[in-house]
């Protein structure tokens, strides 16, 4: 069984509550025994894998298959051409390691997605843009980090798209369960 899951906001990718405040996937009525392929911080949000299928998790997952994940970064400034070289050519160290080469744009308008709860900072005399990064490796709050270390910090962060398969209109705490047309587009 492979599911797509559109992680909301604030949702810890895991099944077990850590503090009772916490909301986590038992929340949202998955069926039994699946398990996150993979991870979105608490506050990220967007598409996120759920299967009972152990090789699926290692083709989708192990660096050595190089499985694009795509994100939209709504960033704190306007990225000049500078910053988004440096994104897309694996010149940046994160935490002690070179990132893998990226594919990285701004985006020419804010994606179609449903408002936040609570919404981001707004702050009126510093301007934002929405970035679309395609990584092929997963590093813990990688884009963040990445975003962060060329001067435009992250106020938002939604996984767009897995492969080929993409969140579409998916609402926040919606799931369904992936055809085979799906697994295609995910190239699995």
């Amino acid at each position: 069984m492979l599911i797509a899951f559109h992680k909301p906001y604030d949702v810890l990718s895991q099944f077990t509550r850590e503090l009772p405040e916490h909301r986590t996937l038992a929340d949202f009525f998955l069926p039994k025994d699946v398990y996150a392929i993979g991870r979105l911080d608490r506050d990220s949000e967007g598409l996120l894998l759920l299967s009972d299928e152990k090789p699926l998790v290692d083709r989708l997952l192990h660096p050595r298959h190089e499985h694009p994940r795509t994100y939209w970064a709504q960033v704190e400034g306007v990225p000049d051409e500078s910053a988004m070289q440096r994104l897309r050519n694996g010149s940046l160290v994160i935490q002690g390691h070179l990132v893998a080469k990226a594919t990285a744009r701004c985006l020419p308008r804010e994606p179609d997605l449903p408002p936040r709860t609570p919404p981001i900072r707004y702050r009126a005399a510093i301007p934002t843009a929405w970035l679309e990064l395609t990584l092929t490796e997963g590093k813990n709050r990688q884009v963040r980090r990445m975003t962060a270390a060329v001067g435009l910090p992250t106020l938002r962060l939604v996984r767009a798209a897995i492969g080929g398969f993409l969140l579409g209109d998916l609402a926040p705490g919606e799931w369904r369960e992936l055809a085979m047309e799906d697994r295609q587009l995910l190239g699995v």
